[in-house]
């Protein structure tokens, strides 16, 4: 696994590893996935996977730290120092985790290094959270007795992260459960293990040197059957998972066997909608901005652009002339705007796709110019002419359908008409008039004249509806995914009998 294809020589590729009960060792078995270098199509190695003993032993230990309070115990002060002594050690490493995410994922290093500077950011907002007392609340009773509600870790935490940004992701939800006081497992998405390998020795070095006990963070690498091992396993007590409606259907149901806590969020199908009084040049450039992000491999990437019918050739137009412009090429050249997809199975399926499209009447719109060659590379599409009906489902990759509108009544109906709901964009001269469009589309989120990848709040929450999930995600509301509440006071009231 730490071969680097000679195209790619200088990139310090680590070999991958897993982290069991304190020891880092190389995954005993393997799946039947060749790892691929997307820009220049040549295999990595063999994907490789924690076995079953690895991964009881990893349980074994999340278990025996949780009941014996080696983590939980800390105190919350020094939790949180603990925290910031992690963030504080990532801080360096951020420019070589982009470059690794960079090449596991296809998505421009200039993109990576922005959204890896969540990484160590992560684990210092979280150590903030625990000193502002998200753990605790204290409220007065209906007698004036205090009333505490204690958030106390449920037990052994499991994080599950995809591929398209595997580390900022991990670091998230790594940190939350951390602060929360329960001990962590992380398996990343066997297509990207590079980065969160990366991650996860600095964060178990910290750990260590801060004399965090053995089994407080671990490290599994593999696919479906280790994720299906864990999350199945009564001693965890709480599941984050980010990635595909599929499997987060069979890991819900796995949970519900257990009453495990669970968070999903499995991505949407993100309307924007385009008002009447846009502007057509700005619109194009949060279309094509919405359309391109990470290679357009992102839950809140655009797939349905809503346009008013007497603007749509125009609005089409200049986003095919915006995308026609961007440099598509090398993932680690910082010049490069349009990264390749992340593997050659994904190409396929969104080639798969916009066949469909096109077979269910649609017109393909594609201008960018791609590099001759090898690589997994797609341009980005637009496709008109689709019934709506046709295009419910979401693409995760740079294709996207237009529909056109006659009123603002029939434009919140076909934003609206997707299962899922995570995401909503809505663009505007009129802010107020934007606004009230925005407050009828039904997604955890919807942004006004806004189009990049950050949250529209630090301290609001991320929710998913429909079949983008279920939970919400967010600065506080990530770590509490990982606790119960216990709410102890004295009641002080009057005895039934009065006496």
């Amino acid at each position: 696994m730490s071969t680097v294809p000679p195209a790619r020589a200088g990139l310090d590729l680590p070999a991958v590893q897993q982290l069991v009960d304190g020891v880092w060792s190389a995954p005993a078995d393997t799946l039947d996935l060749t790892l691929t270098d997307p820009f220049t199509g040549e295999p990595v190695g063999v994907a490789p996977a924690s076995d079953a003993d690895s991964v009881e032993a990893a349980l074994a230990a999340a278990d025996r730290v949780h009941t014996t309070g080696g983590w939980s115990d800390v105190p919350v002060e020094r939790r949180a120092e603990i925290l910031d002594a992690i963030g504080a050690a990532l801080q360096a490493h951020v420019p070589r985790l982009a470059a690794l995410e960079s090449f596991a994922t296809g998505v421009p290093v200039s993109q990576t290094g922005i959204v890896g500077m969540i990484v160590p950011g992560a684990f210092h907002l979280a150590a903030q959270m625990l000193r502002d007392g998200v753990l605790l609340e204290t409220s007065t009773g209906e007698h004036g007795n205090p009333v505490e509600v204690h958030r106390l870790p449920l037990g052994p935490a499991l994080s599950l992260v995809p591929w398209n940004a595997p580390a900022p992701m991990a670091a998230h939800k790594i940190a939350s459960s951390l602060a929360a006081g329960a001990p962590s497992l992380l398996k990343p998405s066997e297509y990207a293990p590079w980065g969160t390998t990366a991650l996860a020795q600095v964060v178990d070095a910290v750990l260590t040197e801060q004399g965090a006990p053995a089994g407080t963070f671990q490290l599994l690498q593999g696919g479906s059957v280790v994720g299906g091992r864990l999350v199945q396993d009564p001693r965890i007590r709480a599941v984050s998972f980010t990635g595909g409606l599929r499997a987060g259907r069979e890991i819900a149901g796995a949970c519900a066997a257990n009453f495990t806590a669970l968070q999903l969020e499995l991505g949407g199908n993100n309307p924007l909608v385009v008002m009447p009084d846009a502007d057509v040049a700005d619109a194009a450039r949060r279309a094509a901005d919405l359309l391109t992000t990470l290679n357009g491999q992102w839950c809140r990437a655009l797939g349905r652009l809503v346009v008013p019918a007497a603007l749509a050739d125009d609005i089409v137009a200049e986003i095919g002339a915006r995308l026609a412009d961007l440099a598509a090429g090398d993932p680690l050249d910082e010049s490069t705007d349009l990264g390749p997809i992340v593997h050659p199975g994904h190409l396929a399926h969104l080639q798969a796709v916009i066949d469909e499209r096109v077979a269910a009447g649609g017109t393909a719109h594609a201008t960018t110019k791609l590099p001759d060659g090898p690589g997994n590379f797609l341009a980005p599409t637009l496709v008109t002419g689709v019934p709506s009906s046709a295009a419910r489902d979401e693409v995760f990759g740079p294709v996207a359908t237009v529909h056109a509108y006659e009123s603002l009544d029939e434009a919140v109906a076909l934003a609206n008409d997707t299962p899922f709901g995570l995401e909503g964009y809505v663009v505007g001269t009129d802010t107020e008039a934007a606004l009230a469009v925005a407050r009828q589309v039904r997604a955890g989120e919807v942004k006004v004249n806004g189009s990049t990848i950050m949250s529209l709040h630090l301290m609001t929450p991320r929710p998913a509806w429909g079949l983008s999930g279920m939970g919400e995600e967010g600065t506080v509301e990530t770590i509490r995914i990982f606790t119960g509440a216990r709410v102890v006071g004295v009641e002080g009231g009057y005895a039934l009998h009065g006496r």
